[in-house]
């Protein structure tokens, strides 16, 4: 089967984050089951026009945005007849192949964007953005859809595609789980985590807040932040880290290896997330698979990687909620090794592999 897949990143873009990783293995996989793949996506700056990555054929053309004028061309051109199947991959905008395509086509989206519209961009493009996004996702409705988490499954719902024609996959995570949860692994002093980027839709802000809140009843406590801290989003944070009074049980990392991300989960007692909304946060399964639990705030995505009160904790979205939540897990150690030994042991079904299969049974239950 000859299979077109678009996407405005690929795994090896500046920007690529879990939902590249998790479009890579699923392109893998098909490689894998003889099928010829080619991604069709956008050119960063010293990018090669096309090269094969992990046996699939990445073929670059056009910016962030003139990535979908780009695409539409090319595919007319070249791809048109070749394809037998279409898989166009929404990040914020759709490719809206099933428009100019003739061959059967699947929607493969990991969140909307939603109210994150009002997070990153300024005004009016954001009310603009939020008015549009459920009208120009309806012209996909006609097409089968594929997700990762039952919040994106309601939100696809609410906007006219058929509940039977949405279908949940698994995510898969790079980090293998390790063995057993062991107090010796885990930083001499209580430790939050924050690592992901730095930005609006992220509200690393409240974590920092509530960190400061949890420091009143666990003196000892400290944290970790890290992740690019480029920006005004990233200076606002590192000023007000600097005017803190716990500013001496404060690190801010920056940007880390992947080898140091796995250090940090397996080491910190605690992760914290904060975001407007995920997909379903790849964070959360990464933190669980060292043995880290997460507290998150009650929103879409987050809610689906974390069992509230067996994995993690989901609190109320302010900094306040959070920091009684973090303190009161840390002041109970008992309490928080059966998170950790819990959320360990939830995170071993998010493998590559399951991810794939739950991917090729949709498929095939879907082939029009």
């Amino acid at each position: 089967m000859n299979v077109v897949w678009f996407s405005w990143k690929d795994i090896k873009h500046p920007l690529a984050g879990g939902a590249e990783r998790v479009t890579d293995n699923l392109l893998r996989g098909l490689v894998h089951d003889g099928h010829t793949v080619k991604l069709i996506t956008s050119r960063p700056p010293g990018a090669a026009s096309t090269e094969i990555i992990n046996g699939y054929q990445v073929i670059r053309h056009g910016s962030r945005y003139g990535v979908y004028w780009h695409s539409f061309r090319y595919y007319r051109k070249h791809l048109q007849r070749w394809a037998d199947i279409v898989f166009d991959e929404v990040n914020t905008i759709p490719f809206f192949a099933c428009l100019y395509s003739k061959k059967p086509t699947t929607t493969f989206i990991h969140q909307l964007a939603g109210k994150v519209w009002f997070y990153q961009m300024k005004q009016p493009l954001s009310r603009i953005g939020f008015w549009l996004e459920p009208f120009y996702l309806r012209l996909l409705r006609s097409t089968p859809a594929i997700t990762i988490s039952n919040s994106t499954r309601q939100d696809l719902i609410k906007v006219g595609f058929a509940a039977q024609r949405v279908s949940v996959i698994r995510e898969g995570i790079e980090l293998i789980p390790i063995k057993q949860v062991t107090i010796r692994e885990k930083y001499p002093r209580p430790t939050l985590l924050s690592l992901g980027s730095v930005r609006p839709m992220k509200r690393t802000i409240d974590i920092f807040y509530a960190f400061e809140h949890a420091k009143q009843s666990v003196p000892e406590l400290r944290l970790i932040i890290a992740g690019n801290l480029n920006g005004s989003y990233g200076r606002q944070l590192t000023n007000l880290v600097d005017k803190s009074r716990f500013r001496k049980d404060i690190d801010l990392l920056g940007s880390v290896s992947i080898e140091k991300k796995r250090e940090l989960m397996l080491k910190s007692h605690l992760m914290a997330i904060t975001s407007i909304k995920e997909g379903w946060c790849l964070t959360v399964t990464e933190a669980n698979s060292q043995g880290t639990p997460v507290v998150a705030y009650n929103v879409d995505g987050l809610r689906d990687s974390i069992k509230n009160g067996e994995t993690g904790l989901i609190t109320p979205e302010s900094p306040v909620a959070l920091g009684e939540a973090i303190a009161g897990l840390i002041v109970d150690p008992n309490r928080l090794k059966n998170f950790s030994q819990l959320a360990l042991e939830d995170s071993r079904q998010y493998t590559f592999d399951l991810a794939y299969q739950d991917f090729k049974k949709v498929v095939a239950q879907n082939p029009e």
